[in-house]
């Protein structure tokens, strides 16, 4: 039977070889509210105009927790003014403090089934949360979903020691700590402190919620109110939003996603025996599976939906699994399941953790970028020319490293080459494949000049999501500069 030093090494191994050999991004979220956030405040600049007293912003909270945004504010502070300043060295370095901390959420799912079970489940849990096969990639991201679950984790594992009754208010802080990181983790403390009332005690329910609220009182309303004036006002802002134009986004009447997700993670049939194991983990179990559930229901009934917003009840999704299957294990029929079970997983898992581990994710906007920056250019005004293309998408100013955008896009093949008349362009940027040779000789008769200097290609996986969906603009692109003289 493995040891618990060799899990761990090896999802510490695993999460170097992601934040090594998976560069870019995984999705919106976790790079243009938190990367070109940050980074651009370390600049003087404002991006998303978040900050009242920016140029462009609408004076009002958007809605947005500056905690972990903050805290990789000051990274990049740090590092910049030590003299790292390379974008794509700057974000390996996130990577690896990323890849590094995520490696406590093995740490601690480890103690918590030893602790509560014996050491075969813990080795289970211990390799399904070092080696799943999305969980490095993710862990490497700037996601507050993955970000605060080793507080979670830390948290639950503090409670269910139960060595001191002063661990129940260090819980609190750490369960603070993951709400300020991510609000929608207070569902999650708050079913915690509800087990733990229902239980009776009430010195560990007061010593709990006292530290939840003081670490929430302390990064939101001390933080809030030095910025807007008055506390918890990014707070009010969300709620306010998610309980109006919230509702809205991406709607989901699918009141399963959640729970398929989360099996879904571990592929079938495992994934569905994990399922089976949870739901009979909720009696023996209750001071965990409360608050996790809690948090699926409050999801599976919020009209809003996108898989990321389960990730942080996967471990205890995990744990529970584990746990409540080991009673059914000591039926030879489920025992031999079982081991067909995480036979199947592994056959398939590996695979795909080399994968996703080996993933360049949105390459071709990143490269487009850092061309930029590479060459130490900051373009007075780009073209971005997408009408072979559904979309423009997003472009990453970060790895540029410069801000003031004067970009212009044409997506509507009927609007005039230029977009605006006599228009002055130092660089167009051409999006898909598609027509891009009549496309290109459009723009030659304006510059004749007009040199390709640049060529993106989307990783292997890019372009595979891509076929599999369409509306993942992750596209080809080439960079031509004009060449032309600046005109007004």
């Amino acid at each position: 039977m493995s040891s618990y030093r060799t899990i761990i090494y090896a999802a510490i191994l695993i999460r170097l070889i992601a934040a090594f050999f998976s560069p870019g991004y995984g999705m919106h979220d976790d790079h243009f509210l938190v990367i070109e956030a940050s980074g651009s405040w370390v600049d003087g600049y404002d991006y998303n105009h978040w900050l009242p007293w920016s140029p462009g912003s609408r004076g009002v909270p958007e809605g947005h927790s500056f905690t972990y945004v903050g805290l990789n504010f000051i990274f990049f502070y740090l590092a910049k003014a030590i003299g790292i300043t390379s974008p794509m060295t700057l974000m390996l370095i996130n990577r690896i403090i990323h890849a590094l901390f995520s490696v406590l959420v093995v740490y601690f799912g480890i103690k918590i089934v030893d602790h509560l079970s014996h050491r075969r489940n813990a080795v289970i849990v211990g390799w399904l949360l070092a080696c799943t096969w999305l969980l490095p990639f993710l862990s490497v991201r700037n996601l507050v979903e993955l970000v605060c679950v080793p507080f979670i984790l830390w948290g639950l594992w503090l409670i269910i020691r139960k060595a001191k009754l002063i661990h129940f208010l260090w819980a609190g802080l750490l369960l603070g700590f993951a709400v300020s990181i991510r609000y929608q983790v207070g569902v999650f403390a708050l079913g915690l402190a509800a087990v733990l009332f229902f239980q009776w005690k009430f010195k560990e329910f007061i010593l709990f919620c006292l530290g939840v609220l003081l670490m929430f009182g302390l990064t939101q309303g001390i933080v809030d109110y030095m910025i807007w004036g008055y506390p918890f006002a990014e707070f009010i802002g969300y709620s306010t939003y998610n309980m109006n134009e919230g509702t809205e986004y991406i709607p989901n009447d699918n009141y399963f996603m959640y729970l398929l997700v989360l099996m879904g993670a571990f592929l079938v049939p495992l994934g569905v025996l994990l399922g089976i194991g949870f739901f009979r983990s909720w009696k023996k179990y209750a001071i965990i599976f409360v608050p996790t559930i809690c948090f699926i229901l409050f999801h599976s009934f919020y009209p809003s939906k996108q898989e990321r917003f389960i990730m942080p009840v996967l471990a205890t999704f995990l744990i529970l699994g584990v746990l409540g299957y080991e009673e059914l294990r000591k039926r030879n029929f489920w025992e031999k399941f079982w081991k067909v079970s995480i036979k199947i997983f592994w056959v398939i898992n590996i695979p795909l953790l080399l994968l996703a581990s080996l993933t360049y994710s949105k390459k071709s906007r990143v490269e487009t970028m850092n061309y930029f920056f590479e060459n130490d250019i900051v373009p007075d005004r780009m073209l971005l020319e997408g009408t072979g293309e559904s979309d423009i998408p997003m472009l990453p100013y970060f790895y540029g490293g410069f801000w003031r955008r004067g970009d212009v896009p044409r997506r509507d093949p009927n609007l005039p080459l230029l977009v605006y008349e006599n228009y002055y362009y130092d660089y167009v940027v051409f999006f898909g494949e598609q027509d891009l040779e009549l496309r290109v000789n459009n723009y030659r008769e304006i510059y004749p000049e007009i040199e390709r200097v640049k060529i993106c290609d989307p990783s292997m996986v890019d372009k595979f999501l891509r076929w599999l969906n369409p509306r993942n603009a992750n596209e080809y692109i080439e960079i031509w500069r004009t060449n032309a003289p600046k005109e007004s």
